[in-house]
């Protein structure tokens, strides 16, 4: 079994938290008006004395370098404190950065606490590290679900390193993996995501997002566990124009078949699975050097969703 390396991920989303203490959101109000160093100042108090929202929103402003020097490990330092404090934004944060900062063994329980409520930054990271054993046993079924709940909630690092994964990862695993992949979809989706003094994400004012370069996944010789540095598979999406697709003639939602090195093994899985797709189209993708195999035309995410289980091989819904 072949590694995937995940170089630089597009796992940073960027919110602030809004308590009920005034000075805390009067300076989440100055954050917005891009008044950061005002933002700062009216945090550092509130951070110092406890308050997970305000701590939360400080390692925010170290991380991204506004109001303060940027300073990735002083961004750590105030996502411990709120994460301790029960604050689930950070808690997300907080194994992101543990993560970035090699401390995998560390990261490890805070993205379990992530990914068991469904964020998809936690599951690209701890399905790669599980398909790769990197910090944990490896386990490519796991892997594969959660890399496969990350794509269908709009990640893009996940859909390319789903696509690659299908290159390496056998019928066997990749089928346990679809299934499990299930299992977690149903509580995720039931489970509402507080931070800070229990108000919903949802109900909270966001700052625009942040993103920076997607994965890239590379094959490596499994022995010896060396990492050598041969070209990427798939270039970060920003660093090339996005391949012509070819759009489905019914509907906009599709199904992911597989991903594969020569386009003729996609063709072979198509004429085995096109009488249980229910008049879907194929279509061949084609990225970087992998073809991905698609079947389109459902009206809707349940008719994809009923269209994969009856196609007789691993799938995955991919929505318009």
């Amino acid at each position: 079994m072949r590694k995937v390396i995940l170089t630089a991920i597009g796992i940073a989303a960027w919110s602030l938290a809004v308590p009920a203490a005034a000075d805390v959101k009067g300076g989440v109000d100055a954050w917005s008006r891009g008044d950061y160093k005002a933002a700062v100042e009216q945090w550092r108090g509130p951070a110092v004395a406890g308050d997970a929202d305000a701590q939360f929103n400080l390692g925010q402003a170290y991380k991204l370098g506004r109001g303060v020097a940027l300073d990735p490990a002083q961004a750590e330092s105030w996502f411990q404190k709120a994460a301790t404090h029960g604050h689930l934004q950070a808690q997300d944060n907080y194994g992101l950065a543990l993560y970035q900062d090699h401390k995998l063994s560390d990261a490890v329980p805070w993205l379990e606490k992530s990914v068991a409520r469904g964020e998809p930054r936690a599951q690209l990271v701890l399905g790669t590290m599980l398909f790769n054993g990197d910090g944990v046993g490896r386990d490519y079924p796991r892997a594969y679900a959660l890399m496969t709940r990350a794509a269908a909630q709009g990640l893009p690092s996940a859909s390319e390193t789903l696509a690659q994964m299908d290159q390496y990862i056998s019928p066997p695993d990749r089928e346990k993996g679809t299934a499990l992949a299930q299992q977690y979809a149903a509580p995720a989706a039931a489970v509402p995501r507080p931070a800070g003094n229990g108000a919903l994400v949802a109900a909270r004012p966001a700052v625009r997002q942040t993103e920076v370069p997607p994965s890239r996944v590379m094959p490596t010789p499994a022995h010896p566990p060396v990492r050598p540095t041969p070209a990427p598979v798939a270039a970060a999406a920003a660093a090339r124009p996005a391949p012509p697709r070819a759009e489905p003639p019914h509907g906009g939602w599709r199904v992911q078949l597989g991903a594969f090195r020569d386009r003729s093994n996609a063709e072979a899985l198509w004429a085995k699975t096109r009488g249980h797709m229910a008049g879907a189209e194929p279509a061949y993708i084609k990225s970087g050097t992998v073809t991905r195999l698609l079947a389109g035309g459902f009206a809707s995410k349940a008719d994809a969703q009923r269209a994969c289980a009856a196609a007789g091989t691993a799938c995955v819904v991919v929505a318009p």
